[in-house]
């Protein structure tokens, strides 16, 4: 099927035919000697940096003002020290001190070259007698069973748990925030000396607040990698130069010296990796789990929902409705829920990782007697829509401009100035009648396509977000849950039309979805005196179709019970 779409499409080469000149609209080329080793981050998955720039470009972050790529320490801090006691030991943290170090993510852990490169630097690294500070928090999450089979037969898995790197389960683990509670003396360290803390993980994502509350920088790397920093306890390090460590005999032990051979990796590969370990492996997929298997599966075409279920609740998407569309809805003297820069990621709106215990959900959880120890992560409970929209908004990386610098989950209550969590202040707003719009800059909504991130925003009554420019999907999931997405005209901003988000917002749709075009402008007028003219971000009419019924899940109902009609 692959072969003939392929050929269909002009896109399948078979070099026992006669060869013609193809012609493409675009060419891409890769020249494979300027591929170099490389991580990424400290706070966004596209922010590339080769591996021998690394040591500079890390102490450019400390140099730079708060942003994707900086920290904003002064000079005279960046050396600083923090002495603790871990257990009894005498320890020390520096700025870009590993704390956590995991081989995570279903992507990379199903490549057998780097799993088993990564056990060989373990295995290198052992047998010199290099060991991982024991505050690293180290951990091997593989995306398939079949990767702990070719790590036992190779032998290997051994020189992996010796170092930390021991199998805590499969799926996502560090890379969606489940790392787990660092160790409580090395986050004192952290929090009390200000410490820039680092994670180094081989997941894909890597936004603020994302791999753990406490971990500042966090950089994308290949397992191999992985371990090579987990054993160098430091990003600040320039492994051409510097030692990884000092091995038994006294001697310095460089990353070449750990790095296995691409004939080593091979070899391992070629003897380990066998096709009756994924066949074995997938056909125990239904039968494997005896706890899943015993579950008690209710009969019945209904769902029973638990009222008492702190994981999944009855949402209220549904609530009122009728058969016939509402239609479109303008915004009315809207205030301003939150006023952000650039690149506010879904991370940003919906985290998915830890819950903190002085949220908004931590409180809802702690009424329902849900212990701390227990409250998991957001992403876990995704179930249950009281607990996702009070986790709206409530990343601890937070920048909203209208708290003038402070970081954190908060906004202020514009009729009374009062700074409240976004949760609350939201909810006072629908209480007292108000529609909120959010003010947004350039990619807002970048990161994992996630539902609950336009979900959420929809339960805390934003009615629009005004932005210079929209993440693909994330603008499409806006239309889906009834949010009005308007953009900028090209130059401009909030700044350019010198909007604080202390103003009320009013935009004027037409009564019928008919009127409305996609891409249209948009005047959207303040109570300041001020307006501007915006383009509306209904792309297609399907999605002014969703917009008239307020939104794709009552649009999808009505056609159903439609059709079945």
């Amino acid at each position: 099927m692959i072969e003939s779409y392929l050929r269909a499409n002009k896109m399948f080469v078979d070099y026992s035919e006669p060869q013609s000149e193809r012609v493409y609209s675009s060419y891409l080329e890769l020249n494979l000697e300027e591929v170099v080793p490389c991580v990424s981050g400290p706070k966004r998955p596209h922010d590339r940096v080769p591996l021998n720039e690394m040591k500079a470009d890390w102490h450019a972050c400390l140099d730079n003002r708060v942003g994707f790529k900086g920290f904003a320490i002064p000079k005279e801090y960046q050396s600083k020290v923090a002495e603790f006691n871990f257990h009894g030991t005498p320890a020390q943290l520096r700025h870009g001190d590993v704390v956590i170090a995991a081989i995570t993510s279903c992507t990379n852990t199903s490549n057998p070259s780097v799993m088993l490169g990564a056990a060989l630097v373990a295995k290198k690294a052992c047998e010199l007698g290099l060991e991982v500070k024991p505050w690293i928090k180290t951990s091997l999450a593989p995306g398939s069973g079949v990767v702990t089979k070719y790590l036992q037969n190779s032998g290997l898995q051994k020189y992996l748990n010796h170092l930390g790197f021991h199998i805590v389960g499969y799926g996502c683990t560090t890379c969606i925030g489940n790392s787990g509670d660092i160790d409580d003396a090395v986050a004192a360290a952290i929090t009390e000396n200000d410490i820039v803390a680092a994670a180094v993980l081989s997941g894909n994502r890597n936004f603020e607040g994302r791999v753990h509350p406490l971990t500042r920088a966090n950089y994308l790397a290949s397992p191999p990698l992985v371990v090579a920093y987990a054993l160098a306890g430091s990003v600040n390090i320039d492994f051409e130069t510097e030692p990884v460590g000092v091995g038994k005999d006294g001697k310095k032990i460089f990353l070449r010296d750990i790095w296995p051979s691409s004939e080593e990796v091979a070899h391992v590969v070629q003897k380990s990796v066998l096709p009756d370990m994924f066949k074995a492996t997938y056909e125990a997929i239904t039968k494997g789990n005896p706890m899943w298997n015993q579950l008690s599966v209710p009969s019945g075409t209904l769902y029973a929902w638990d009222p008492k279920s702190t994981y999944i609740h009855e949402p209220p998407y549904f609530k009122d409705m009728t058969m016939s569309p509402p239609g479109p809805h303008g915004v009315k003297g809207a205030y301003c829920l939150l006023n952000f820069g650039d690149s506010i990621t879904t991370d940003h709106i919906s985290p998915a990782g830890s819950i903190h215990k002085d949220s908004p959900a931590a409180k809802y959880l702690m009424e329902r007697g849900v212990d701390r120890r227990d409250f998991n992560s957001y992403g876990s409970r995704r179930g249950n829509d009281e607990i996702m929209a009070r986790g709206t908004f409530a990343n601890i990386r937070l920048v909203n401009k209208l708290l003038n610098g402070e970081v954190g989950p908060k906004t202020i209550h514009i009729p009374t100035g009062e700074k409240l969590s976004v949760f609350d202040a939201a909810m006072r707003y629908k209480n007292e009648g108000h529609d909120t719009v959010i003010l947004a800059g350039a990619e807002y909504g970048s990161g994992s396509s996630r539902d609950w991130a336009a979900k959420g925003p929809m339960l805390l009554g934003v009615k629009a977000v005004i932005a210079k420019s929209f993440e693909r999907i994330h603008r499409s999931n806006l239309v889906g849950m009834g949010i009005i997405p308007l953009c900028f005209k090209p130059g401009e901003d909030a700044e350019t039309h010198g909007l604080t988000g202390h103003e009320r917002y009013t935009i004027d749709l037409p009564s019928s979805v008919s009127e409305i075009r996609p891409g249209q402008d948009v005047r959207v007028v303040t109570d300041s005196g001020k307006s501007f003219t915006c383009v509306i971000r209904f792309d297609t009419e399907v999605e002014l179709a969703y917009f008239d019924h307020g939104g794709i899940l009552q649009y999808v109902i009505r056609n159903l019970i439609n059709v079945r009609q």
